[in-house]
C-alpha cells in the first residue's frame, strides 16, 4: 500500500477567476493597482467618514428633534450603518473566487449585466453628487467662519461663493492623488479633528 504525498496547497497561487477585460480594468484603476495599505490607514478613513460627518450634524439634529426622538434616530441610524457594513463585508466575497470590489459589480451579479448597471449607477451618482455639493458648501462656510474669526472685522468681507470655490479646488487637487494610501496623512488629520470635536 502506497501513500500519497501530502499536497502543499500553500505554495499554489490563488486562481484568478476574472476575465481578461476585468483584469485590464483592475490594472488600470488606481484604487486596485496596489493593496499595500496598512490597517491604521483604514481606521483613519473610517473615523473621518463616520465620526466627522456625524458629529458635525449632531447639534443641529438634536436641536430640531429633541432628546427622545434625537437619541432614537441616532440609535436607528447606528443600527442601519452597522447592518449595511456587515452586509458589505459578507457580500465582498460571497461567491467563491469572485470579488465584488465595486457596487455596480454586485448589482450586475444580482440583476444582470445591463439592469444591474441601470439600478446601481444612478443611485451612486445621486448620492456622490449630493454629498459632494453638501461638503463643498459646508467646507466653504467653515473657511468663511475661520476667516471672519481670524480677521475680527479688520479684513475685507469675502463672498461665501469664493470660499466654496477654494474648498472645491482643494477637493479637486486631492482627488488627483492615485489612491487612498496617498491621503493617509490627510485622513489622520481629519480623524484627529473629528475626535477633538467630541468634547
Amino acid at each position: 500500500m502506497g501513500t500519497r504525498p501530502a499536497e502543499n496547497h500553500t505554495s499554489l497561487p490563488p486562481k484568478d477567476w476574472r476575465t481578461v477585460e476585468e483584469r485590464k480594468i483592475d490594472d488600470w484603476l488606481p484604487v486596485t493597482a496596489s493593496r499595500n495599505g496598512k490597517w491604521w490607514y483604514s481606521a483613519f478613513h473610517n473615523v473621518t467618514a463616520m465620526v466627522g460627518a456625524g458629529l458635525l450634524t449632531l447639534p443641529y439634529a438634536m436641536s430640531e428633534l429633541g432628546w427622545g426622538p434625537g437619541v432614537a434616530v441616532m440609535t436607528l441610524s447606528w443600527i442601519m450603518t452597522l447592518y449595511t457594513l456587515w452586509q458589505m463585508v459578507e457580500m465582498h466575497e460571497m461567491v467563491p473566487g469572485k470579488r465584488f470590489d465595486r457596487y455596480h459589480e454586485l448589482g450586475q451579479y444580482a440583476f444582470g449585466e445591463t439592469l444591474g448597471l441601470w439600478i446601481v449607477v444612478p443611485q451612486q451618482l445621486v448620492v456622490e453628487i449630493s454629498l459632494d455639493i453638501v461638503y463643498m458648501i459646508t467646507g466653504g462656510k467653515s473657511l468663511k467662519k475661520f476667516h471672519d474669526l481670524v480677521c475680527d472685522g479688520r479684513c475685507k468681507d469675502i463672498k461665501l461663493s469664493y470660499f466654496i470655490m477654494i474648498f472645491a479646488s482643494a477637493q479637486f487637487v486631492i482627488s488627483q492623488l492615485p489612491n487612498f494610501d496617498s491621503i493617509a496623512t490627510i485622513s489622520l488629520a481629519a480623524a484627529l479633528m473629528s475626535i477633538w470635536y467630541i468634547p
